[in-house]
């Protein structure tokens, strides 16, 4: 009876080990860097932003990575990480 119950709980910490292991893992799978992105409006782009492309043409011109039409007047932002 004594060899069972020793048997039993090696098992227990067998288990209790590797469920902890198991969820180490995926909290360390869940952690996902979010890269912060600044951004600034335009000072070259002229008019009513309608299309998000020519936006990101004229903020590459001024040294960004990119540009997106933002708000309801539609301005042009320009974007690059921080």
């Amino acid at each position: 009876m004594g060899s069972a119950r020793g048997c039993a709980w090696v098992i227990v910490i067998l288990v209790l080990f590797w469920a902890s292991e198991m969820g180490l893992a995926s909290a360390s799978a869940r952690v996902v860097e979010q890269k912060r992105s600044c951004e600034s409006q335009s000072h070259r782009f002229k008019g009513t932003c309608l299309s998000n492309k020519n936006c990101g043409s004229v903020c590459s011109t001024e040294g960004f990575h990119g540009g997106k039409c933002r708000g309801f007047r539609k301005r042009c932002f320009c974007t690059r990480p921080c």
